[in-house]
């Protein structure tokens, strides 16, 4: 029914200009955007301005010189210190230890307020405390949160990736850590508290340690891969000039490395899996999973994936330096002698059958390690591995490892196929039979217990069951 002009006068009499509106019906009033305050201008304080405005936040930036501070992000604004800190309740300092000083002036506009320090220093121990607690130190009235500091500008302008992508955090007032995880997760990172305030040394340790995960690896390779190259060294060149007076020198370059790196990726890659079948031995005897592994296992069971990684690279090496053996000047040189000696003397080579099977399996075997290395290696990159479920990632980094093991550790005896029983010099066996040791151990221990009587109790331990009654203390019998 149509409304009459008197009711439509009236009703537009009620209305005031003032309470109208400006957001549809049906349609919730846009939140108010939340005001930051970023102390520091330098690449990591617009990193993160840049980032803060894309996710929504307000962005000022409090300077000494808000005038000349150089190009801000877009719609960020710059102003003295003093106003910057009074305008937000949330600081991010992006300011290196020794420009504190000027904090302690605004001690009454920084009361109450977070300070989110982000700070590293140079080297480790600079300091006798951490940059976090002498902040709170110079201002008691705020609320110091050590936070960001593990994440580089670059990751900060970007945002989270597979190695960025967690914001550790600390500090001594659990509302202050609340608002400060509940920026950094609308930023796309993942929040971990580490605790108190004096947890802060260690983070700011943390970026300053190089490559902590791969130390030990690294450590194995270059010490495995400096005997190796000596024994090495002793035995094809050495050897041969002290005996025979042969300088066999120039091998050093290609044909001494070529033996390095493949004995050397060949005793890391078993030394991935080692760990593995020790722990599945230690809970066969012990009978229970509920105990903790001795702690030199667990370093090296944490290291798993970084020694398979550096197996890998030499595993890539060997495979590189193999392909350039035909173009070697000393190979060339060799084949055209002996194809001049055949004419000259009118001879010619008889074709060996166990000879071309040997070199097909060997180059076969191989072959197939190598591929299957790359899909082990592949596999282990987070992007790849996020993509697999946990059986399918199981299946790939154990059953197919175990596979890699058994393909490369047969590659390599092709390789000495008759050579076991001779080519002894000074005693020193052939260094490839160094190579055969550990895995040929590793793969007789998995062989063990893969047995089906030593499976199932070791499925059953793994799955829960416990060997010794906690009720009575009687002993269980295991292998049932």
């Amino acid at each position: 029914m149509a409304m009459s002009a008197d009711r439509l006068s009236s009703v537009s009499k009620e209305v005031k200009p003032e309470s109208v509106s400006l957001y549809p019906l049906g349609t919730a009033a846009a939140p108010e955007q939340e005001l930051l305050c970023i102390f520091g201008t330098g690449d990591l304080g617009r990193s993160l301005g840049q980032r803060l405005l894309h996710s929504g936040y307000k962005v000022v930036y409090g300077s000494r010189r808000p005038h000349s501070c150089g190009p801000l992000p877009q719609g960020a604004q710059a102003m003295s210190h003093e106003a910057a800190a009074q305008s937000a309740s949330l600081v991010f300092l992006c300011i290196h230890r020794e420009h504190y000083d000027f904090l302690e002036k605004l001690a009454p506009q920084l009361q109450g307020k977070v300070l989110v320090d982000v700070s590293n220093n140079l080297k480790k121990n600079l300091y006798p405390e951490a940059n976090a607690e002498c902040l709170q130190r110079l201002i008691p009235g705020a609320h110091v949160v050590k936070a960001f500091n593990t994440l580089s500008a670059w990751a900060l302008q970007n945002g989270p990736s597979d190695a960025n992508r967690q914001v550790y955090l600390c500090g001594n007032g659990a509302e202050a850590k609340q608002a400060v995880a509940e920026v950094a997760t609308k930023l796309g990172f993942a929040a971990l508290d580490k605790g108190s305030l004096s947890a802060a040394k260690e983070l700011e340790d943390f970026p300053l340690q190089l490559f902590p995960e791969w130390r030990m690896p690294l450590c194995v390779a270059v010490g495995l891969t400096a005997f190796i190259f000596v024994y090495v060294v002793i035995r094809d060149v050495v050897y041969s000039y002290v005996e025979q007076g042969k300088d066999n020198s120039f091998r050093i370059m290609v044909s001494l490395a070529n033996k390095v790196f493949p004995i050397v990726s060949l005793i890391m890659l078993s030394l991935c899996y080692l760990p593995g079948v020790i722990a599945g031995f230690i809970q066969l005897y012990r009978g229970t999973k509920y105990r903790r592994f001795p702690d030199w296992l667990d370093r090296w069971m944490l290291c798993r994936k970084q020694l398979g990684l550096v197996a890998l690279g030499f595993a890539f090496l060997h495979m590189v330096y193999t392909l350039i053996i035909p173009i070697r000047y000393y190979v060339r040189f060799r084949l055209s002698a002996k194809t001049i000696s055949q004419i000259r003397e009118n001879q010619t080579s008889v074709f060996d059958t166990t000879m071309a099977w040997r070199s097909d399996s060997y180059y076969s075997m191989g072959i197939l390690g190598f591929g299957l290395f790359l899909l082990l290696g592949i596999t282990s990159l987070p992007s790849v591995s996020n993509a697999l479920s946990w059986r399918e990632f199981s299946f790939i980094q154990s059953k197919l490892g175990y596979l890699t093991v058994f393909f490369c550790t047969l590659h390599t005896y092709l390789y000495g196929w008759a050579g076991f029983l001779r080519s002894y010099k000074w005693h020193m066996p052939p260094a490839y039979m160094l190579a055969l040791v550990l895995p040929s151990v590793l793969i007789v221990l998995k062989l063990l217990l893969l047995l089906p009587c030593v499976d199932r109790s070791l499925t059953r331990i793994r799955q829960g069951w416990e060997r010794t009654d906690t009720q009575d203390g009687s002993e269980k019998p295991l292998l049932t």
